[in-house]
């Protein structure tokens, strides 16, 4: 059987090539948020290998410590890069605290002559590190299972999500053992001691391995699906791609009444533009797209057409609320809205929808602006009713 030694010898240099080997050929071509936090948990458990090799030392009054501390930094990068596959920040606390803790019972512990000096706190760290990860990664696979071709990701997902579950509750049944029975017990040493930490370690960069080029790969393709589907600059979806969106709700007949279109449009918006710059101008726009998505939630989709002109689709029953609490919400940024509403019944095509909602938004402006027009019968209704 291979010592201690040995095998975080065999560990470190395998995580370094594939440290070497994921930065080069994964993280540098793709740029994903998921690829580089692994390269900065590569990193660290490389570093924490290492260190570990200077116990029995004089540097291990420092080196033990710093070890430990590298190890539970690392976990955190899993958990960050978990994290960012659901496009979720990272707090710099919940990453930097865990380690810092570590590091600072290790030092107030005995590190020149304990190589397991704070070794309660290091083994709980690694466990709720790792743990939160894998919550993570399901919350993942809930969020994409449903998805249109997402089978290898979500394969991915879940074998990295098992791997970090057993990789937690393994560090979770190390403390509780190391705690009860202590380090030098037989059972801690065999079943819970370096040698079999280091195997466990291993089986988890073998998973990782596996997944990360599918999952960075496929964090860079939603990257650029949402930078081609999205306005640059409120984050709404462009143009063409919620024509695409809203034909295919339309079609599917989401609700059981028919659906309407919102055309809204700012009114003075190039006064307010000329007045207070382009600068105010794009204010007011990602103003008005933060409104649209906080009344609309998940009851319907928004779009910018272009220049100030936003779009909305939602179930017919809902447009007049969706109108007056989306010029609600819009109040006091310096300028009203005007919006024209129209029918999209079931299986029509979006664009007729979206040209009576043209005619009708027309109307109201005709007729003062600040207002919803709805379109009936081939021509905007009049006159048309104020929305604040």
């Amino acid at each position: 059987m291979l010592d201690t030694f040995t095998l975080r010898v065999a560990f470190g240099l395998i995580a370094a090539c594939v440290l070497v080997l994921f930065y080069a050929a994964t993280y540098r071509p793709t740029r994903s948020a998921y690829s580089g936090w692994w390269c900065v948990s590569l990193a660290c458990f490389v570093t924490g290998a290492l260190l570990y090799l200077c116990n029995g030392t004089p540097l291990q009054v420092v080196a033990n410590p710093m070890g430990n501390t590298a190890g539970v930094l690392g976990a955190g990068g899993v958990w960050a890069a978990a994290r960012s596959l659901r496009g979720r920040a990272v707090p710099v606390a919940q990453l930097v605290v865990p380690p810092v803790l570590v590091l600072a019972v290790a030092l107030l512990d005995d590190p020149a002559h304990d190589v397991w000096t704070g070794g309660a706190a290091y083994l709980l760290g690694m466990a709720g590190q790792v743990g939160r990860s894998s919550w993570e990664l399901r919350c993942v696979l809930r969020e994409r299972d449903e998805e249109p071709g997402q089978a290898p990701v979500v394969f991915a997902v879940r074998a990295m999500a098992v791997a970090s579950g057993v990789i937690a509750a393994f560090y979770l049944l190390r403390a509780v053992v190391f705690v009860v029975v202590g380090a030098e017990n037989p059972v801690f040493v065999v079943g819970f001691g370096p040698a079999a930490t280091t195997l466990m370690t291993l089986l988890l960069l073998v998973v990782v391995t596996f997944s990360m080029a599918t999952l960075g790969h496929a964090q860079q393709t939603t990257e650029l699906r949402v930078r081609a589907t999205r306005d640059g600059l409120t984050g709404l979806l462009n143009r063409s791609e919620f024509l695409r969106a809203a034909q295919r709700e339309v079609d599917r007949g989401w609700s059981p009444a028919p659906m309407s279109v919102l055309l809204a449009d700012l009114d003075d918006f190039k006064t307010l533009n000329d007045r207070g710059g382009h600068a105010a101008g794009d204010a007011a726009l990602r103003r008005f797209a933060e409104v649209c998505e906080t009344v609309l939630g998940a009851h319907g989709i928004a779009g910018r057409l272009g220049g100030d002109e936003f779009v909305m689709l939602v179930p017919e029953e809902d447009a007049e609320r969706v109108a007056t609490a989306v010029c609600r919400g819009y109040a006091g940024v310096g300028t009203t809205v005007s919006i024209g509403i129209a029918p999209a019944p079931p299986h029509d095509a979006i664009t007729d929808a979206l040209e009576h909602a043209d005619a009708a938004l027309y109307r109201a402006k005709a007729d003062g602006r600040d207002r919803a027009v709805h379109w009936r019968d081939g021509e905007a209704e009049r006159p048309g009713r104020r929305t604040a």
